[in-house]
């Protein structure tokens, strides 16, 4: 008799699976080895070719490549994987599912038509997850990797980086021949900051006496610049909708990222959180009325202070009531990113929040023990060692970092000080709020104007209203990536989901349920979809998922 889960998730819709077009290919390869080697051969697949020195995006490549992957999918349906461990049949979903991303992106998302900011080239500062949010090319160059002034090898590398730009930006202006208006619009600003940041790259150390370095970012400047013009010209002329749709958006979501809901499930389960936050926020907010307000850092020294103590409390509470093994890269990780005092008016709605006790966004910061733990201890299998492409660690980064807030909370994280739990439950309206718009944007039911109006209306105290650039990044950056705007909310259902079976699970085996247990296995796993570490823990596999590949 199967077992089933306990959080059981909302009823779905069977979608049509990748199948082999050539029905009589049978399953010869059953060795995990093999899974292995094709996954590098995919990974190598991946990456285009180059076009005048620049990764090759154009219509006639893809075609051109199109044989070649369809080869590695049938190669890939045609693992026997059923007598394999779980761990071995989860890395081969992982693989599909990186697989139906290409396919994705190759048939419905294309960035690279109708996404000018898929063209950004220049990052200065390293993502919370594991790879950057969104489509990017595969050329790009993180700044923050490099120190300056540079070494020889670096310098190499960097010129490398910097002399793509000038020919990609050259190639965007044949590949962008979408209509998706408001993804252009907002994808212009993301390169006009791409010069500004190349202009402030000259006053690194050593840069501008070195000729070959200055000369090229003075290259990159002016053909970022060239390109922005351009994209304004031609913005001009769009006029189509920018939304997947709601089909499409529930085949990516559940073929891609491996989250085992439809678009109309995510509605209901956002608008569900939004409403227990606010009923939340408002019953403490009674509890509390008669305990002494929170006050906000007014000065950098009392901010440092309460970042301090905050996260001070965070790390002695992980460890002394065993929620997980803290390692010792975690402090170090969470003290590179306590933050700094700013002044009232420029606080946007996450510093708000850290101004007034920083442990709620502290929690949020997982993120970064995470990624300590894929620096210090990569993991053993090949396939989850690196990023997951396309994003498809979404649910399993953004969803975690955002269930442990309230996970946190409810295990005794505010006992000493009741008024903290509202942040919490203000934390969860915000990204329930700006999840939900993001839904109505991809079904093209709302601009992004409009669901930005969700967002900033419905998070409690006018939070995401004292600074609109949050807003504007967060919104474009859900239109660009299906999937990553609910991902926070969805992400945490589903390891709540989790935590429900293995708590279950022990249960019914009569042994103990330890919290760290849980956290050191989900970490263990790797940044891998939630639905597949559920089914690594609990042998509790999504029946979606079940039969998708059968």
């Amino acid at each position: 008799m199967k077992r089933i889960a306990l959080a059981a998730p909302f009823f779905f819709l069977l979608l049509i699976s990748c199948q082999p077009e050539d029905k009589s290919v049978l399953a010869t390869r059953s060795s995990y080895q093999d899974l292995i080697t094709l996954f590098k051969e995919w990974r190598t697949f991946e990456t285009p070719p180059l076009r005048d020195g620049a990764p090759d995006y154009t219509v006639a490549t893809f075609e051109k490549r199109l044989p070649e992957f369809k080869k590695l999918q049938k190669r890939l349906l045609a693992i026997d994987y059923s007598a394999w461990p779980i761990d071995q049949q989860v890395d081969w979903r992982i693989v599909w599912a990186e697989m139906n991303g290409f396919d994705f992106n190759h048939r419905i998302l294309k960035p690279w038509v109708r996404d000018p900011a898929f063209y950004k080239s220049i990052y200065t500062e390293r993502s919370d997850v594991p790879a950057h949010e969104g489509p990017t090319h595969h050329g790009i160059t993180d700044v923050w990797k490099f120190t300056f002034p540079l070494g020889a090898e670096d310098k190499t590398k960097l010129l490398g980086g910097l002399k793509i730009i000038p020919a990609l930006n050259e190639q965007a202006k044949l590949n962008l021949t979408g209509n998706a208006k408001e993804l252009w619009i907002a994808g212009i600003r993301p390169m006009e900051e791409q010069s500004n940041d190349l202009k402030q790259m000259l006053a690194l150390a050593g840069v501008k006496e070195d000729e070959d370095l200055s000369t090229s970012i003075e290259s990159a400047i002016a053909s970022t610049n060239d390109f922005v013009s351009w994209l304004k010209e031609e913005g001009k002329t769009k006029t189509g909708p920018s939304g997947i749709g709601k089909e499409n958006y529930t085949w990516c979501q559940q073929h891609v990222h491996l989250v085992p809901l439809t678009w109309d499930d995510e509605v209901m389960l956002l608008k569900r959180e939004l409403t227990r936050a606010w009923a939340s926020l408002k019953l403490e907010e009674h509890r509390n009325r008669n305990v002494p307000q929170l006050t906000d850092a007014g000065t950098p020294e009392e901010y440092n202070a309460l970042a301090e103590r905050s996260a001070k409390s965070l790390l002695s509470f992980l460890e002394k009531q065993e929620i997980v093994t803290v390692k010792d890269y975690f402090e170090p990780a969470l003290r590179e990113h306590l933050g700094a005092y700013v002044p009232k008016e420029k606080r946007n709605f996450f510093l708000i929040t850290e101004h007034y006790d920083a442990r709620p966004l502290y929690s949020h910061f997982y993120h970064w023990f995470e990624l300590a733990q894929m620096d210090k201890e990569p993991h053993e299998s090949e396939i989850r060692r690196a990023p997951l492409l396309y994003n498809i660690f979404d649910s399993r980064n953004e969803g975690t970092a955002t269930a442990v807030e309230e996970m946190f909370m409810q295990a005794g994280l505010y006992d000493d000080d009741p008024h903290v739990r509202e942040i919490v439950y203000i934390m969860i309206a915000q990204r329930a709020a700006r999840g939900l718009g993001s839904l109505y944007a991809h079904a093209n039911e709302m601009t992004m104007e409009e669901a930005g109006g969700i967002h900033s209306e419905y998070t409690p105290r006018g939070w995401m209203k004292t600074e609109k650039e949050l807003l504007k990044f967060e919104q474009h950056l859900y239109m660009r990536q299906p999937g990553y705007g609910s991902s926070y909310i969805t992400g945490k259902y589903l390891l709540e989901n989790a935590l429900a079976d293995f708590g279950k699970m022990k249960e019914t085996k009569n042994e103990t349920f330890q919290v760290r247990e849980f956290f050191d296995q989900l970490n263990a796993m790797g940044s891998i979809p939630i639905s597949l570490g559920h089914w690594q823990m609990t042998g509790i596999i999504d029946p979606l998922l079940e039969k998708q590949v059968k």
